[in-house]
């Protein structure tokens, strides 16, 4: 057992270290783990089968069309218009070009799906203009970062639907729906640190615009935000199902982009290019995490994991406390993707047998391995925000820390209240 667990973590770390590709790394870890028990053969023809088998799912038709829609929402001029909106609703408070940098993430990367695509997209606008007005470039752009990672908790989110496949028995809009009060939590909190700094660096408020200029930057933005409510609403309401959902957020998304006349009929091609080069990157992750995920079964490996965990302590909070700071560590070295996919099936389990439903576990995981998106030093979305700023990691990180303690303040939050993941399912009937 414990060779196993050895061969499977440890030679798969070794290779992403080296810069193995992380899918390669996953299917010669799984491979390599399988030859213990088994011959080259039979190993390798299992681990073929598996990551066939991960792949036939009609739930995960969903993510190619988010995909798209994403691309669709970055190239179709969704950006601007929300950050009118936001510029409208907290533009006038302090540190308001911050408050607002934070909500167009949220938003943007909400209907987006993608933390990437959000601090591309918003960091690209905002990021010069908080500069003009006198705020400092690397606050500035760790503000786009944090806030950027929260659209992958309100939905639609692709990582939660990656979720619902890996632990195999969670409603995607159960889950869609919790991911809303944890989502607006880690953004408040976001939005009171940056709140407080901008007022200690006494950063310039902008001006209050006229009743009639904001409400006209609100229903600007309206068509936008209203595919939030379309597709979430219609998943809840039973219209249709999360794939049905994605096929038309991809029809709305490109109606809007042509009404909005940002995106010709000649730009489509590489829209799709890039979209067909994303998903195909997300699902061989998937194909071979699940193969890893079935090794791990194999072998009982989370079920050592989990005894190990509970000879520590028989306690919740320092078991979830631990586990916590596994993924925080893991996080930062890994994507989001495939670690959600190799973690469920190792402490789902554990949290099970503390009396966690796999909801609010779910969306605990999600929100801490989003944070490793913008830790060192590998955070995808950290790489990205930098290169729009043209700045570098380590100027980033004084005004990034304090971001990052209002991000775990929320963790711990969601991590010991289940009422903010489970509240609202439960209030709509999709959950007991």
């Amino acid at each position: 057992m414990l060779l196993s667990i050895l061969v499977l973590l440890g030679l798969f770390f070794l290779l992403v270290m080296l810069g193995v590709p992380i899918a390669v790394s996953i299917a010669l870890a799984s491979v390599s783990t399988l030859m213990l028990t088994m011959p080259f053969d039979p190993a390798v023809t299992t681990m073929a089968q598996r990551l066939a088998g991960g792949l036939d799912s009609f739930t995960l038709l969903a993510i190619p069309f988010f995909v798209i829609s994403g691309y669709l929402m970055g190239r179709g001029g969704i950006a601007k218009r929300l950050i009118e909106a936001a510029k409208a609703i907290v533009g006038t408070l302090p540190g308001g070009l911050a408050l607002v940098n934070t909500l167009s993430c949220m938003l943007f990367g909400s209907i987006s799906g993608s933390a990437v695509a959000a601090t591309s997209a918003i960091g690209t606008f905002m990021i010069p203009t908080m500069e003009k007005e006198g705020y400092d470039k690397n606050f500035s752009t760790a503000v786009t970062v944090t806030g950027s990672i929260l659209g992958l908790l309100i939905p639609p989110s692709n990582v939660l639907i990656v979720y619902a496949v890996a632990a195999g028995s969670v409603s995607i809009a159960a889950l869609f729906m919790a991911g809303y009060l944890p989502g607006i939590l880690a953004g408040l909190a976001l939005m009171v640190v940056a709140a407080g700094y901008a007022k200690r660096e006494n950063y310039p408020r902008a001006a209050r615009l006229p009743m009639r200029v904001a409400a006209k930057k609100l229903f600007e933005a309206g068509p936008s935000i209203l595919m939030i409510l379309i597709v979430v609403g219609g998943i809840i309401a039973g219209i249709f199902t999360a794939t049905e959902a994605s096929a038309i957020a991809v029809i709305y998304s490109l109606a809007l982009s042509l009404f909005y006349r940002e995106i010709k009929l000649k730009d489509l091609p590489d829209i799709f290019l890039k979209s067909i080069e994303t998903t195909a990157m997300v699902l061989l992750l998937i194909g071979v995490s699940t193969g890893m995920a079935w090794v791990l079964a194999y072998e009982n490996i989370p079920q050592a994991i989990s005894d190990a965990l509970l000879m520590i302590s028989d306690n919740p909070i320092i078991i979830l406390l631990l586990i916590n700071i596994i993924l925080l560590v893991v996080g930062a070295f890994l994507d989001i993707t495939p670690a959600i996919l190799i973690f469920t099936p190792i402490f789902l389990p554990v949290a099970v047998e503390l009396g966690m439903s796999p909801l609010h576990f779910g969306i605990m995981l999600v929100l801490n391995l989003s944070i490793g998106l913008c830790t060192p030093p590998v955070g995808s979305v950290l790489f990205v925000g930098c290169a729009v700023a043209g700045t570098t990691i380590q100027r980033l990180i004084k005004p990034l820390v304090m971001l990052y303690a209002a991000l775990i303040v929320a963790l711990l939050l969601v991590t010991y209240v289940p009422f903010l993941s489970e509240g609202l399912p439960r209030a709509f009937g999709l959950i007991q």
